[in-house]
C-alpha cells in the first residue's frame, strides 16, 4: 500500500472516530468542519449509460458515436464541489491545481444563482385520451452461462397501478448509503467546477498528483497533497465481449490498479415493448441502481455479500436467457476506487480538548467503460480482432459480395430513451 493511501486511511479513520465516543465518560467534543470539499475523479472509455440516481440526464450520444466510429480512447473528468457554513456578499473561490493536471493555474468555483421555481396551477383533470402504460420489464442478475432459477423477475407496467407492490423489483437495487456531497441545499454557500463559465477539459494524461489549494472569501484555506496512488484510476477496457458457444456473452476486462471492486450491468430491448435488465450482482438488483461512486465502507460490505465483484475478478458471463430476451443491449462495466479523506487540524490527543475542524476533504474515484453487448467495436469498424465466421458476425450469402458487418444503430439500442423516454436515464 502506498504512502498516500496509508495517510488517507489514517485521515478517514479520524473522520469516523469523530462520531465514536473515545471512552465511557470521556467523549470529545467536535465542531465543524467549517468547509467541506469533494473531488470526484472519473476515467471513461468506450461509451456507457449514466448511472441511475436523482438528477436526470441522457446517454452521451457524442461518446456513442465516437466509440462506433472507432475513436475516443480514455478520457478523464473531474467534479469539484465546495460547501461552507460561512457566507459572503459576492462569494468567490478557486482551486489551485498541480501543474500535472494541465487545466491551467486556477479553476474558479462558481456559486450558481438560485432561480425560484414557479409552478403553474392547473385544475385537476383527466386527459381526454388517457392511455394506460404498456410493456414489460424483465430483470436478470448474476454471472453465469444460464440464468438462476426464478429469473427473470417480471414487471408488467399495465398492472402497476392496480398492484404497486409489483414495482418493488424495479427499484430494488444495490443496498448502499448514498453519498452526500456539498450542494446549495446542504451548505450556506456553495461553489462548483465545471460550471457555466468554465468547462476546461482534463486531458487524457492529466494527473491529480501534487499539491492542491482551495481559497476563497467564504472558506478557510484548504491545502493537501495527493500522492501517486491517489491519482485518477487507470483506464478500464473490455478485453472480451463475445458470444459463447452456449449462447451467453463472456465479458473480460483488465484489472485496474487501486480498484476495490467491479460491477457490470446491461440494458436492452426485447420484442415489442419489453425492456430487459441484467446486473452482475449475486443479489437481485436492477440496472437502475448503478451508483456513480461508493464509499470505502460500502465497497467492502458489498464485495463481502457478493453484490460487487472483488478486485481480483476479471471475468463474468452474461446468461443466455438475457441475451435471447435482449438481442440488442448496452453493457456498462465500472471499477470503484473508494476514497481518500483529509481533515484539518488533526484530532487533539487530549479528549478534553475540543476538536474544531476547519475543513474536510474527500476525493472519490471510479473508472468505467461500455459498449454494445457481444460486439467488439474495433472489429466492427475494421479495427481487426474478429475473424470471419466468428459468432455474431453476419455471413455473406452465396452470390453476394462480402460486406463489412453493420453495427446496430444507437437509436435501436437506446430504443429512444427506452420505450420512447418513458423510463429516463437519470445521472446522479
Amino acid at each position: 500500500m502506498g504512502l498516500g493511501h496509508k495517510l488517507a486511511l489514517v485521515a478517514g479513520a479520524a473522520v469516523i472516530a469523530a462520531t465514536v465516543p473515545m471512552s465511557a465518560g470521556a467523549q470529545q467534543k467536535v465542531t465543524g468542519p467549517v468547509a467541506t470539499y469533494w473531488m470526484s475523479a472519473q476515467t471513461q472509455t468506450g461509451f456507457g449509460m449514466p448511472a441511475m440516481g436523482p438528477g436526470g440526464g441522457q446517454p452521451d450520444t457524442s461518446a456513442i458515436m465516437r466509440a462506433m466510429m472507432g475513436g475516443g480512447g480514455a478520457s478523464k473528468s473531474l467534479m469539484l464541489q465546495l460547501g461552507s457554513g460561512q457566507t459572503a456578499t459576492a462569494p468567490q473561490a478557486e482551486h489551485l491545481p498541480p501543474r500535472g493536471l494541465q487545466v491551467g493555474q486556477s479553476l474558479p468555483l462558481l456559486t450558481p444563482k438560485v432561480t425560484p421555481v414557479t409552478r403553474e396551477e392547473r385544475p385537476d383533470q383527466i386527459p381526454e385520451q388517457y392511455q394506460k402504460p404498456r410493456g414489460r420489464m424483465l430483470v436478470f442478475w448474476g454471472c453465469g452461462e444460464r440464468a438462476r432459477p426464478g429469473q427473470p423477475y417480471v414487471i408488467d407496467f399495465a398492472k402497476l397501478a392496480a398492484n404497486p407492490q409489483s414495482a418493488a423489483g424495479l427499484f430494488r437495487g444495490i443496498d448502499y448509503r448514498p453519498m452526500q456531497p456539498p450542494s446549495p441545499s446542504r451548505n450556506r454557500t456553495y461553489g462548483e467546477w465545471p460550471n457555466k463559465d468554465t468547462r476546461t477539459s482534463v486531458p487524457a494524461n492529466g494527473s491529480l498528483v501534487g499539491p492542491h489549494t482551495i481559497q476563497g472569501n467564504y472558506t478557510p484555506e484548504i491545502s493537501f497533497m495527493l500522492e501517486e496512488d491517489q491519482d485518477f484510476l487507470g483506464a478500464l477496457n473490455l478485453t472480451t465481449n463475445a458470444r459463447s458457444p452456449a449462447g451467453g456473452v463472456n465479458l473480460g476486462w483488465n484489472l485496474v490498479g487501486n480498484a476495490q471492486a467491479y460491477y457490470a450491468s446491461a440494458v436492452g430491448g426485447g420484442d415489442g415493448e419489453t425492456v430487459v435488465m441484467w446486473s452482475s450482482s449475486e443479489i437481485q438488483a436492477s440496472a437502475f441502481s448503478n451508483p456513480d461512486f461508493l464509499s470505502t465502507g460500502d465497497i467492502a460490505r458489498l464485495v463481502a455479500n457478493k453484490t460487487l465483484m472483488g478486485p481480483a475478478t476479471k471475468t463474468c458471463a452474461v446468461p443466455k436467457e438475457f441475451v435471447d430476451a435482449a438481442p440488442s443491449a448496452m453493457v456498462q462495466l465500472m471499477a470503484y476506487g473508494g476514497e481518500a479523506n483529509f481533515v484539518y487540524p488533526p484530532r487533539p490527543t487530549d479528549p478534553k480538548v475540543t476538536w474544531n475542524q476547519q475543513w474536510a476533504v474527500k476525493v472519490r474515484y471510479r473508472s468505467a467503460t461500455g459498449g454494445i453487448l457481444g460486439q467488439d467495436m474495433n472489429a466492427m469498424m475494421g479495427g481487426g480482432g474478429r475473424r470471419a465466421g466468428a459468432p455474431g458476425v453476419p455471413q455473406p450469402q452465396p452470390g453476394q459480395p462480402q460486406q463489412p458487418p453493420k453495427p446496430p444503430s444507437a437509436a435501436d439500442i437506446l430504443r429512444q430513451g427506452i420505450l420512447g423516454g418513458a423510463l429516463p436515464f437519470p445521472r446522479r
